[in-house]
């Protein structure tokens, strides 16, 4: 493929679906050729992006008109599947928040579709993209197996957080939505297979749909002995106690992401403190003959560390790349389907009360 640009549509004008359109504003080898929502976010985000390009309120009528390269979607879940095969249909390469689809037989579907068409699918696993994440990952390879890896991210949404989370929870409950992301995590830390999944929830409002719940949290057993505990809340009522923890350890010793500034009160609801490390705290259990530790524990600072725009810019640098070069990204989609399908059985637990084996 030569080196013009990319005509992308972008469909979803929130949070994600502004920070992307940002991304693609401000990158060589993308143009935008339309701006998709059903309310006035287009307006609000092609205002901020200083004015010009077309607005849709209707998906199907932009797709037919603007005749993209390729569409991004940031919808809510629902419409994940429906969206993304109309786009490959169209002949569009397809860049999709995560979940992949509200189902994991979508998410297969959509998978399917992608390669019927020849086209790239590229799932917004925005930890993959972060360097700090990266070495997280990697130094919690070296801690031996099995691993125990205690994860969480709860949120005391007020104002807009909660008006997008309430949204949200029409479709999705918060492990399926949040947890997708560390579920990868803990698969790559292990590159294990996991066997089976239990989890609990509350709803704590009338807000959330009778069928949903607003707290979760799951763990997961792997082939290899490791074991795995991921929570996620949302809400005004979510404590913010110990809100924010990513740390694993195994025989060898501990790593634990310490996020100082990231993890004050007040920011449990800040989308640019989720993806904050700060730095890395590596523990060794080496002892010596009196049983006392033979090496201090260790801290990497993370002077690479891209806020939340910067990894969307990150991500679309590597959409493009995979378009470019015609990168095979086969593992990734089997990767953002197993994520989902493991998240999907922790909601059959929380509703069950059963263990469900994977």
């Amino acid at each position: 493929m030569s080196a013009k640009n990319i005509k992308v549509l972008v469909v979803g004008c929130g949070n994600m679906g502004a920070s992307h359109a940002t991304a693609y504003h401000n990158l060589d080898g993308f143009e935008i050729v339309g701006l998709v929502s059903t309310g006035n976010s287009k307006v609000v985000l092609n205002q901020s992006l200083g004015g010009g390009y077309a607005l849709y309120s209707d998906y199907h009528e932009a797709l037919a008109a603007t005749k993209p390269d390729a569409v991004c979607i940031s919808t809510y879940p629902d419409t994940h599947e429906e969206f993304a095969i109309k786009a490959f249909e169209a002949g569009c390469h397809v860049f999709i928040e995560k979940p992949l689809a509200d189902t994991v037989e979508g998410s297969v579907r959509v998978a399917e579709a992608a390669k019927k068409a020849g086209k790239k699918l590229v799932v917004g696993y925005i930890l993959r993209y972060h360097p700090s994440w990266e070495k997280f990952i990697e130094v919690s390879q070296q801690m031996g197996k099995p691993l125990v890896m205690r994860m969480n991210l709860n949120q005391q949404s007020h104002g807009y957080m909660w008006t997008v989370h309430r949204n949200l929870m029409k479709s999705l409950s918060p492990i399926v939505d949040c947890a997708v992301h560390y579920i990868d995590v803990m698969c790559q830390m292990t590159r294990s297979r996991p066997v089976q999944v239990s989890a609990i929830g509350a709803r704590l409002t009338d807000e959330v749909p009778e069928w949903n719940y607003n707290y979760g949290q799951l763990q997961i057993r792997f082939e290899d002995g490791s074991v795995g505990w991921y929570e996620a809340g949302w809400g005004p009522m979510v404590s913010e106690t110990a809100f924010f923890i990513k740390d694993v350890f195994g025989p060898k010793g501990a790593v634990s992401i310490v996020a100082k500034e990231a993890s004050k009160a007040g920011q449990s609801d800040s989308v640019d403190s989720h993806t904050k490390t700060e730095s890395i705290k590596i523990h060794h259990a080496d002892l010596n003959k009196d049983d006392e530790f033979t090496k201090p524990d260790e801290w990497i600072d993370m002077h690479d560390e891209p806020d939340h725009q910067e990894l969307c810019n990150r991500e679309q640098r590597f959409f493009l790349k995979a378009i470019h070069e015609d990168l095979d990204l086969t593992h990734p989609t089997e990767d953002a389907i197993n994520s989902l399908r493991i998240a999907f059985a922790c909601d059959e637990s929380v509703k069950t009360g059963e263990i469900v084996k994977l």
